[in-house]
């Protein structure tokens, strides 16, 4: 039974969200884009025609008894006054990193929901979607324990209440984004450049080729156009640049017009370089200065 929910998640995930990972095995000749391990597949969500938000994205309902140990669905979100970490806040919400396992948990039922969106009526949905949220739950914690010199952290918008009264963490988070920071290849001017790879892989870390790289953008539906999407890319810019990232990039399918818009009103451009070589995958690679 894992099999068959597994092989359909990642079968039926559209070729541009793709995550990769640099290789430490040696090269043998092969091209650096050859050498390119596909790490995780997971959903990078369409963004919606309002305002690039995603699609509806429901409170998750499921038996609370099958509680994993780690998890408390249950738990009251915390108060601003009782998290000590950078955050931007606009209107009544605020974009931040995820602390908590359920900001974690919920952040991957936002990214199942909107990756099911479309076939609401599929057999055994919610059980794919449960799958698929705790899987991308563990994916998501192993990646923000940091990888091969990569540093990921998942970003949350959380609602705030009015007169400090605290709902459940499930109802409370509306937004999500990883941002992660990794290195350049050696020869690469954008990430996953087609170049030739010598003897063995290595990824080059100095300060130059330190870049961002933002994915899994999804808000629900029912925080649309309050600008979410776009205070926690600021979010993301702000916090890639202080850690040493003068470049984020991101990936965007090429029909998708009202994500490009929603990216270049934050100043992204398309990386022209790279547009010959993602053709295939119907995808724009677009970077913005940080």
């Amino acid at each position: 039974m894992y099999n068959m929910f597994s092989k359909l998640a990642l079968s039926s995930q559209p070729s541009f969200c793709k995550y990769y990972s640099t290789c430490t095995e040696p090269c043998r000749g092969r091209t650096r884009r050859d050498m390119i391990c596909r790490m995780e597949m997971q959903a990078t969500p369409s963004l919606g025609v309002e305002e690039g938000v995603t699609r509806r994205t429901q409170s998750p309902c499921f038996d609370t008894t099958m509680e994993k140990s780690d998890l408390k669905f249950t738990k009251l979100q915390q108060l601003d006054t009782e998290i000590n970490q950078e955050s931007r806040s606009f209107g009544m919400f605020v974009a931040r990193e995820a602390e908590l396992n359920e900001e974690y948990w919920t952040a991957a039922w936002l990214r199942a929901e909107s990756h099911w969106e479309d076939r609401p009526n599929e057999r055994y949905a919610e059980s794919y979607k449960r799958k698929f949220a705790d899987q991308e739950y563990n994916a998501l914690k192993r990646r923000c324990r940091g990888y091969q010199g990569q540093q990921s952290t998942c970003i949350i918008a959380v609602k705030r209440e009015a007169n400090n009264v605290k709902h459940t963490i499930l109802k409370s988070v509306v937004g999500t984004l990883d941002l992660s920071i990794r290195y350049l290849l050696q020869g690469e001017s954008f990430p996953g450049e087609r170049v030739q790879a010598p003897l063995f892989c290595s990824i080059e870390k100095k300060e130059a080729s330190r870049y961002g790289y933002v994915a899994n953008l999804c808000v629900a539906k029912s925080a649309r156009r309050k600008g979410i999407a776009l205070n926690m890319l600021k979010f993301a810019i702000k916090s890639a640049k202080s850690k040493g990232a003068d470049t984020i990039f991101v990936h965007v399918h090429r029909k998708n017009t009202p994500a490009r818009q929603l990216y270049q009103r934050l100043g992204f451009e398309i990386v022209e370089v790279a547009s010959q070589q993602l053709v295939e995958e119907q995808m724009y690679l677009l970077s913005c200065k940080t």
